[in-house]
Order: structure tokens, then sequence, then C-alpha cells
């Protein structure tokens, strides 16, 4: 018997449908739910994907967890909890190689990639849906960086920790521009409300 639960990592609470589903087999719900919490402990605050094989003879369980979906590891490395709704205007944060290659590493194994190179490659793609800039450029253009080697010795060294210097140039070249773009929407909404009132004295 598997049951396929979508779960909140770490966070998984009792339900009606885990109970109607567990309660015939003799599984404690309780004893389950605290099973999943620990194995989802460290995707807190995402959606994932949990598969609950039970023996209904002998009355055990045993608990798979599948990773994430690439833009939920993504948002999670990033530290926000939505991507923009304006991939080119507004971009939402910035991430080192370093961080990509610890995402593409974790979800290797769901990418049908042959290589990490191939996985970083694919991860950036994601970023740029999301509006995510990958060392201080748009995630769009860092394939043809990656094709020229540029990053090869992170990626063939599997390298996932960024170095401090490295994150703090990155943190400041986006603090700059969150101001920027601040700053221009403003101006496109002054604008937009300046069109709006000359319309009016049309009328």
């Amino acid at each position: 018997m598997n049951i396929k639960l979508l779960v909140d990592g770490g966070a998984m609470k009792p339900g009606p449908a885990v109970a109607q589903k567990l309660g015939p087999a003799g599984i404690p719900v309780n004893k389950v739910i605290e099973e999943v919490n620990q194995a989802t402990a460290e995707f807190k605050g995402m959606q994932v994907p949990v598969e609950i094989i039970v023996d209904t003879g002998t009355k055990t369980f045993e608990i798979q967890v599948f990773s994430p979906p690439i833009s939920g590891l993504i948002k999670k490395e990033a530290g926000i909890e939505k991507g923009s709704g304006l991939q080119i205007k507004q971009k939402v944060a910035n991430l080192s190689i370093e961080q990509i290659i610890k995402v593409a590493k974790s979800k290797m194994g769901n990418l049908l990639c042959n290589d990490l190179k191939t996985a970083v490659k694919t991860t950036i793609g994601s970023c740029t849906s999301l509006g995510i800039l990958v060392e201080n450029k748009p995630a769009s253009e860092i394939g043809g960086d990656i094709d020229a080697g540029k990053y090869d010795k992170e990626i063939e060294g599997e390298i996932t920790e960024t170095p401090e210097e490295k994150k703090k140039e990155i943190d400041t070249y986006f603090d700059q521009l969150k101001i920027e773009q601040e700053a221009q929407l403003k101006l496109e909404t002054k604008d937009k409300e300046e069109a709006l009132g000359e319309e009016e004295k049309k009328k």
C-alpha cells in the first residue's frame, strides 16, 4: 500500500486524508507524522513530495522523501518566498555559481542530466524564470560563460561554499540594484499617474 503526499517540510500536520488512508491499515498516524517531519526537516518552508509505503501485514511503514521542485530549492537558497513577476525589470535575488552548484547537486538524480555542468545550466534556466541574477548577471547570460569554461574550476571541484569576500561583493551589488529598481519603479508610477491626470483633464 503506497500513499503519496505533498507535505510542508518538517511541519506535516494530521488531516482527514491521511487518517482515512492510514487508519484502516492500523498504522499510528502520529508516528507517521513524526517520522515524516524528521525526514523532511531540512526542507522547512517548502512543499516536499513524500511516499509512505505501508506493509499492512506487519503494520510497518517506510517513508521515501523526494526532492522538492528545483524552483523551491532555488528560492530557499536565495532566501525568498516567490520569484519576480517582472523577470526582466525586477530582479529578486543574486546567487553565486557555488550556490547554483549546491542546488544542482541536490537535484542531479531528478534532472535527467548526464553531468553536473548540464545540471548547473538547467538550474540557471530556472533562475531566469524566477528573476534571479547569477554572479551579478542576468541568469540567461551565464550559460555562455559556462560553455566558455569560466566556471570549470568550481563545477569540476563541485564547490558549494561561496568565499566570504565574494559573497559580500554579490550582496553589495544586489543591494545597489534594489535601490535602482525601486527608484525606477517610483519614476514609472509617477509617469503613469501624470499621464492619467492628463487624460482626466481632456475629458
